[in-house]
């Protein structure tokens, strides 16, 4: 399970192109280096420009590195599904803790989920129930 300690950067969920277009090369290959990146074709610009993009993506938290001779291995800290939860899970939280009224948020949610498909509002409520049952198996404890 994926803890909010471990999520990436606020300014994770706001990639440019070709931080973007680095980070899915990543999710493919699993590791790779400036030269590997640019030796497969993955990035069409000049090598120190991918050198600062990998590591802008590092410092917000998306990649690992480790030393590879002079230079440094990417990975990606997250695969892309758990990637796209946390952002999701972010706005979430950030749209909960808007000075919205408090059925509001709520309210946005389950307008999004039926103008995006109306058959996932049961899944919704399922999901509810199963956390209603968690909390209350916690209680019990």
């Amino acid at each position: 399970m994926l803890r909010w300690w471990k999520t990436p950067s606020a300014s994770a969920s706001k990639l440019g192109p070709l931080e973007t277009e680095l980070l899915r090369a990543l999710w493919k290959r699993g590791h790779a280096t400036v030269r590997e990146l640019l030796a497969d074709g993955h990035a069409s610009a000049a090598y120190t420009t991918v050198m600062t993009t990998l590591d802008r993506l590092h410092k917000k938290g998306l990649l690992d590195r480790a030393p590879d001779g002079r230079a440094y291995r990417y990975s990606p800290r997250h695969t892309e599904a758990e990637y796209n939860r946390l952002l999701l899970a972010g706005a979430i939280q950030r749209l909960l803790g808007s000075s919205a009224p408090s059925t509001a948020p709520l309210s946005f949610l389950v307008d999004a989920v039926t103008e995006h498909d109306a058959a996932l509002l049961p899944e919704l409520e399922r999901a509810v129930e199963r956390k209603r049952r968690e909390l209350r198996e916690r209680e019990k404890r």
